[in-house]
C-alpha cells in the first residue's frame, strides 16, 4: 500500500467529525449519508479502474456492441451514469442543489445496479449544503493509489467511530472488530454456508471474508455464501452497504429472530456467528414453545439468552461450528437456564470458551465471554472436553474507556485453540515468542490463569459451569513483580463490574416482583 491508511483514516475522521460538531446534526442523522459518501467514493474508484481497463482493450474502430453496463458489472465494478460520478458532483456549482443532485445519483447508481437496489442513503436534501460541499472535498482526499479494500476499511473506521459516538444505539449495530476477528481466527470460516442471525452491519461477514483472503487451504482459495437476518431496516443498509464496499454480497433478511426464520435455517449452516443483544427481555416465548429450533425447551426466566443459544447451535448442521458473544451471566446462569446448559454441554458440542475482560465494547462496560460450538468434534478425542481460556488480563489499553486486542494477542489467543486442535500454529502477527513462552514444547498444556482443558465430567463437579475463571485458576506470582498500583486498580475494576452486574438484577428483581403483585392482585 502506497499511503498510510491508518493517516488516512485519522485525518478523514477528524475532519468529518468537526465539520458534525459545527452542524445541528445529531450523530444518528450523521452517520448514514457520511457512510454512503465513502460507498460513492468507492464505487467511483471501481468505475475508473474498469473504465481504463476497457478503453485500453478496445479498439476505437470496433464494431461489436456489448452493453456497457454489462461490461463493468462482469468485472465487478458498480456502473455508474454521469450524474452519479464523484467528480460530476464535486464540479456541480454551489448554486446548485448539491442535496438533490447526491441523492439522485444514488438513485440511479440503485436503477443501473440491482445488487444496491434500496439500500443507499437518499436523504441528502436533509444536510445544508456548505456541509455537504466539504465532505464531498473531504472524500475526495482517499488517494487514488491505495488498494480497493482500504476503502472497506474506511468504512468500517467510521462505522466504529459513529458507534462509538451513538452510545447505546451504536452497540445495536456495530460489534468490536477486535472481538469479531477473534471469532473469525478460532472457527476458520474456510468455505461453506454462514448465517448471522442478528447481523448489524455485517462484521461477521466482512471478516470471514478476509480470512479468505489471508489463508489458503491445501492451495485453494476459500469460498463463503452469506446470509444474515437483521431485525432493523437502517441497519440492514448500513450492512449491505458494507458488503458491497468491501465487494461482496449477501443474503440478508429483515425479521426478527425469535419469531421468524427468513433462512430456513435449521440443520442447515456450516458456521454460525453473532453478537446478540444480551438479556433481552419480554420475548413472547409461548409463540415460540413449539419451534424445532429451541430444541431444549424455554427458560423460565424472562431472558432470551439461552433462545439465542439454542437458535446457534439448532442452525449447524452435522459438522457445523459456531461461533458467538454472550453476557458473562450466562455461562453460570442457574435454575431453567443451568438445565438447558446442562443439555448442551451433554450433547458434547461446547468446544471452546474464553472470557474477555471489561471495555471491548463501546456501549458497556461489563466483561463477556466468547462461546464455540463444534458438531465435527464428535469422532476426535475433543469430544468429551472444553478448552477454557481466560483472556481478560489481556488487552490493549486504546483509552481509558475502551481496550482492544493487538493483532499479535489475536493470533496468541487463535493459536492455543490451533493446538488444543493439534493444528498448525500462525505467525504472521509476530507471536511465536510469546507462544514459546507458554508452550515452550510447542503443544499445548495447561497454564495456570490461562488456559485449562477440562472434561465433561470436571464441568459437571463444577455444577455444569462453563465460566473459565472456575477451571483456568490464578497465575504464579512472583512477590518481586507484585504491583499494589497495578492489583489495587484491577481489583476496584472488578468491584465496578460486580456492582453494575448487582445493579442490573436489582432492576430485573424489582420487575419481577412487581410483576407477582399485579398477577396476585
Amino acid at each position: 500500500m502506497n499511503t498510510n491508511l491508518t493517516q488516512i483514516e485519522n485525518k478523514l475522521w477528524s475532519a468529518a467529525d468537526e465539520l458534525r460538531a459545527n452542524s445541528s446534526l445529531k450523530g444518528s442523522e450523521y452517520s448514514t449519508p457520511v457512510l454512503g459518501l465513502i460507498f460513492l467514493k468507492y464505487a467511483d474508484y471501481k468505475f475508473k479502474q474498469v473504465q481504463q481497463e476497457l478503453n485500453s482493450k478496445t479498439p476505437s474502430n470496433s464494431r461489436i456492441q456489448i452493453d456497457e453496463r454489462t461490461q463493468f458489472q462482469a468485472r465487478g465494478a458498480f456502473y455508474l451514469p454521469e450524474e452519479a460520478r464523484f467528480q460530476h458532483l464535486l464540479n456541480l456549482p454551489e448554486s446548485d442543489n448539491i442535496g438533490q443532485a447526491i441523492s439522485n445519483a444514488m438513485k440511479v447508481i440503485e436503477a443501473a445496479n440491482k445488487q444496491v437496489e434500496g439500500i443507499l442513503p437518499k436523504n441528502y436534501n436533509r444536510l445544508e449544503k456548505s456541509t455537504l460541499i466539504e465532505l464531498l472535498r473531504i472524500m475526495e482526499q482517499i488517494p487514488m493509489d491505495i488498494e480497493g479494500d482500504a476503502f472497506g476499511k474506511v468504512y468500517e473506521y467510521f462505522l466504529g467511530n459513529f458507534a462509538m459516538s451513538e452510545g447505546q444505539k451504536g452497540g445495536e449495530f456495530f460489534t468490536p472488530t477486535s472481538l469479531v476477528k477473534l471469532i473469525v481466527e478460532i472457527l476458520q470460516p474456510f468455505h461453506g454456508r454462514i448465517l448471522d442471525p442478528a447481523c448489524g452491519s455485517g462484521g461477521m461477514f466482512v471478516q470471514s471474508e478476509e480470512f479468505i483472503r489471508n489463508h489458503t487451504q491445501n492451495g485453494n482459495h476459500g469460498h463463503i455464501s452469506i446470509h444474515g437476518v437483521e431485525r432493523v431496516n437502517e441497519t440492514i443498509r448500513l450492512c449491505k452497504m458494507n458488503l458491497a464496499v468491501h465487494g461482496h454480497e449477501g443474503d440478508i433478511r429483515q425479521a426478527n429472530s425469535y419469531y421468524d426464520d427468513p433462512h430456513k435455517s435449521l440443520g442447515k449452516f456450516d458456521f454460525v456467528m453473532a453478537n446478540p443483544p444480551f438479556n433481552v427481555d419480554r420475548v413472547d416465548m409461548e409463540r415460540i414453545k413449539d419451534d424445532p429450533r429451541f430444541p431444549f425447551g424455554m427458560p423460565r426466566v424472562d431472558n432470551a439468552n439461552y433462545l439465542w443459544i439454542q437458535l446457534f447451535l439448532s442452525s449447524l448442521n452435522d459438522t457445523g461450528k459456531a461461533g458467538f458473544v454472550m453476557a458473562n451471566s450466562a455461562a453460570d446462569a442457574r435454575a431453567s437456564e443451568l438445565e438447558i446448559r446442562k443439555q448442551i454441554i451433554q450433547s458434547r458440542v461446547v468446544d471452546v470458551m474464553i472470557s474477555i475482560a471489561s471495555n471491548f465494547f463501546y456501549t458497556v462496560t461489563l466483561p463477556c465471554t466468547l462461546w464455540f460450538f463444534d458438531k465435527s468434534k464428535q469422532d476426535t478425542d475433543r469430544h468429551d472436553k472444553v478448552l477454557f481460556i481466560d483472556a481478560r488480563h489481556l488487552y490493549h489499553q486504546v483509552s481509558r474507556a475502551h481496550r482492544e486486542f493487538t493483532p499479535q494477542q489475536l493470533e496468541f489467543l487463535a493459536n492455543i485453540a490451533r493446538l488444543y486442535r493439534n493444528e498448525t500454529t500462525e505467525n504472521r502477527h509476530n507471536s511465536e515468542e510469546f507462544l514459546k513462552n507458554k508452550f515452550p514444547d510447542g503443544k499445548y498444556m495447561d497454564v495456570p490463569g490461562l488456559c485449562k482443558v477440562a472434561t465433561v465430567e470436571e464441568i459437571e463437579a463444577q455444577g455444569w459451569s462453563l465460566n473459565p475463571g472456575r477451571y483456568v485458576g490464578v497465575a504464579a506470582q512472583e512477590t518481586e513483580d507484585f504491583d499494589f498500583t497495578q492489583r489495587f486498580g484491577e481489583l476496584n475494576e472488578e468491584l465496578e463490574i460486580l456492582n453494575a452486574e448487582a445493579h442490573q438484577l436489582e432492576e430485573r428483581i424489582a420487575e419481577n416482583v412487581a410483576k407477582i403483585l399485579e398477577n396476585t392482585v
